[in-house]
Order: structure tokens, then C-alpha cells, then sequence
């Protein structure tokens, strides 16, 4: 059978998110909360052999950030051509009058950025089922968590992908409404960071904007605090990204909290080392330390996994390294203890700022091994934060390192 226009469509919606069919299947089924979708059935549906029931089309829809309304209306009409194709009474004029989406319906869901989509939904809650509803909000999750092993260049498409499917849903939340509000906001803040890491600081910015139109809307501050820390990175002067983080901190207070409270509190020991403030740098990086004895980031909300005892020693390292204070050394001899082999795994800004620390301690070799860890993590997973530690790491190398100095600072550039 010749490969119709509807078939077309789901080709196009598919490459438009940058999935592979069997990608295709895995966010259908994610969406559906069952494993029936496969890759043939993909490949398929794309061939014109099959056109999906409307209950699929409805998470096919879903997955792909638009209404189910949509995609059932255009299923509707191929198969009514299909009909007359079979009988051959077929109209040229009548088909041209049914176009498919592709034409004005899709170029009105595109042109909108996904930001612009998700806050045209924000609060217009309708009706969806609860698993679909939990489903959508596991996969948000799962993003983040998945953020620690993946580059930003990798997880960029998918989470906006998930981001759309969640904007989709949204309109028909109704008890669901909340949550999904939140979780919506959690992966726009996860595409804001994957744009930031990129160097789209514009996409960043509206990213965490519409974030905090989320926290607003749901009435949850700690999506307002998240936005804020992740948008203190791209501030343009320390005090304005500890002024950032100052207010975010105002949303993380209270049980629950304190992996977050520990990440911000050390982002603001960081921003205010970087300014010369020592006094508020070693206050804010004790209240940090203080706070993450009584977190769990395994426990928290998915987007504190990220903070792990080895970030907590990577922020600690960067405050007392900028202030010269004399802690630098022992806090690094116990960052080294705490990593043992697990130095390629432990994270590239970790890395960087141990090995920044131990050169600026004295203790060189220790400080070389770590640095080429630094620099095979770097590669593996090049971040813009990472890049910054190159900086520092190659000015501090002594000169028979010159190669791996060479070496970083291409990566810096």
C-alpha cells in the first residue's frame, strides 16, 4: 500500500521530537503505562499499513505534545479516504479539502515554543485519568534523574519532547491538576538548564520563567527556589546570582527540603566567595553542611538527586579554595577518601573543583591524577560548567604538564 499523508504525519510528529521508532514506542508506552507499543508497530503505522484506534492516537498525541483531538479528527479522515479508495469513488477535490494536519493545524502547535504552549495551559484543568496522570509525572522524574549520566545535548530533545506531552495533558488535568502543574514545571527547569548548558541563555530564561509561572499556579515554592538556583548560574555578576539564590532559598525552608537547602545554601557560599565576601561565604557554606545532615537526595524530589555528599565536598572546595581558607586541605584529602575509585563516575564540576584544590593545597601529583580524571570526564560529558574548571585547572598545572593544560584549555575554549 502506497504511504498516505496520515502516515506522513506520524513520520513527521515522530522526527519532529528526534526519536528513533523504538524511542517512539518507549514514550507511547511511558504515556499509556503499558508495554504494548513496539517499534514494528511504528514502523507501521509510518508505512500506511495500519492506522492506530483513537485510544492510541490519544498517547501517540500525548507523547508528541499535542491535543488527542487532533491526531483522532486527521485518523478520522484517512480512514474515510481509505473507504472511498477502496470503493474508487475517491474525489481529488474532496481530499484536497481535507488536508491533513501538517498544514495549518501543525504550523499553529509549532510556531508556539514549548514555554510559550506550557503557560497558555497552566491553569485550565479539565479531566485525565490518574495513571496517566502519575505516568506523566514519573517520566519527569526520571529525567532528572537521569540528568547525572547524560549531556545536555542528548536529554535536550527529550525533555522538551516530555515537556509537550505534559502541556498536552495539562487542559484536562482536573483533580490531577496540581501535580502535574508541578511536574511540568520541574521538566521546563530541566530544559532550561539543558539550554543553558548549551549556551541558550534566551531559552534558558524563558524556561525558567514559565517555571516559576508553574510555582505560582500550583502554590509550590520549591519549583520557584529551583528556577531561581538554576538561573543564579547565568547571573551576570556574583551578587546578583547570590541575590538569586537568597530568594530561593526563602522556598526550601521546612521539612522535605533539606538536600535542596543544602545545594542552595552552598550555591550562596559559592557566589559570595566569588564576590570577596568571606564572612556570608563561610555562614551560608556552614548552614549548607548543617542542612545536608539531615537530607536524603535519594528520597527528595527527583531534582536533588544531583546532590550527593560528593557535590556537597565540590562546593565546599570551591568556597574555601576562592577565601585561601585553611580548611581547603583537609576538606580535599576528605574528598579524595569519600571518591576512592569512583573518580570518572563522580561528576565532571566535582572533579574540577578537587583538582583545582589540590594543586592550589600543594599537593601536585595528587592534584595531576585528578586532573586528568577531570579531563577524560570532560570529554565524556562536556558541560559549560565543566568547561569553567578547565580554566581554572589548566592555570594551576605546573609547566611539565603542559600538554594536559593544552589539552583543557581547548576543551575551555
Amino acid at each position: 500500500m502506497e504511504t498516505d499523508e496520515f502516515a506522513e504525519l506520524l513520520l513527521r510528529l515522530r522526527k519532529r521530537t528526534g526519536r528513533t521508532q523504538e524511542q517512539q514506542a518507549d514514550a507511547i508506552n511511558a504515556v499509556s503505562g503499558r508495554e504494548t507499543m513496539t517499534r514494528r508497530e511504528i514502523n507501521r503505522y509510518e508505512h500506511g499499513e495500519n492506522i492506530p484506534t483513537n485510544h492510541t492516537l490519544a498517547h501517540i498525541a500525548v507523547a508528541c505534545g499535542l491535543p488527542p483531538e487532533h491526531l483522532q479528527r486527521e485518523a478520522a479522515a484517512a480512514r474515510a479516504r481509505r473507504r472511498k479508495a477502496r470503493r474508487e469513488e475517491e474525489d481529488q477535490d474532496d481530499v484536497k479539502r481535507r488536508t491533513l494536519l501538517g498544514g495549518a493545524v501543525v504550523g499553529a502547535a509549532a510556531a508556539a515554543e514549548p514555554w510559550e504552549r506550557l503557560a497558555h495551559a497552566i491553569g485550565k484543568g479539565r479531566k485525565i485519568d490518574s495513571d496517566a496522570a502519575d505516568t506523566l509525572v514519573d517520566r519527569a522524574c526520571f529525567l532528572h534523574m537521569s540528568e547525572g549520566h547524560r549531556t545536555a545535548q542528548d536529554l535536550q530533545s527529550e525533555v522538551e519532547a516530555h515537556l509537550d506531552a505534559i502541556t498536552a495533558a495539562l487542559p484536562r488535568a482536573g483533580e490531577n491538576e496540581r501535580k502535574l502543574t508541578i511536574a511540568a514545571g520541574e521538566t521546563a527547569a530541566l530544559a532550561g538548564w539543558a539550554a543553558w548548558d548549551l549556551g541558550d541563555h534566551p531559552r534558558a530564561h524563558a524556561y525558567y520563567k514559565v517555571t516559576m509561572e508553574c510555582a505560582e499556579a500550583a502554590g509550590h515554592p520549591p519549583l520557584r527556589a529551583l528556577a531561581l538556583a538554576y538561573a543564579s548560574y547565568g547571573a551576570a555578576t556574583p551578587e546578583k546570582a547570590a541575590e538569586l539564590l537568597a530568594q530561593a532559598a526563602k522556598g526550601v525552608r521546612g521539612p522535605g527540603n533539606a538536600a535542596a537547602a543544602a545545594w542552595i545554601y552552598g550555591r550562596l557560599a559559592e557566589e559570595a566567595a566569588s564576590a570577596g565576601d568571606g564572612t556570608n561565604a563561610l555562614r551560608a557554606m556552614d548552614r549548607a553542611r548543617f542542612a545536608y545532615d539531615f537530607a536524603d537526595h535519594t528520597a527528595e524530589q527527583a531534582w536533588v538527586r544531583f546532590v550527593t555528599p560528593y557535590r556537597i565536598d565540590s562546593l565546599a572546595l570551591s568556597v574555601y579554595g576562592q577565601l585561601g581558607r585553611p580548611e581547603l586541605n583537609e576538606t580535599a584529602d576528605h574528598a579524595v577518601d569519600r571518591l576512592g575509585r569512583e573518580l570518572p563516575e563522580a561528576g565532571v564540576v566535582v572533579l574540577g573543583d578537587l583538582a583545582s584544590a589540590l594543586l592550589r593545597g600543594g599537593d601536585v601529583e595528587q592534584g595531576v591524577y585528578v586532573s586528568r580524571q577531570f579531563a577524560a570526564a570532560s570529554d565524556a560529558r562536556p558541560t559549560t560548567m565543566g568547561r569553567a574548571r578547565a580554566r581554572a585547572v589548566a592555570a594551576q598545572l605546573p609547566a611539565s604538564e603542559h600538554e594536559l593544560a593544552r589539552r583543557l584549555q581547548q576543551f575551555a575554549a
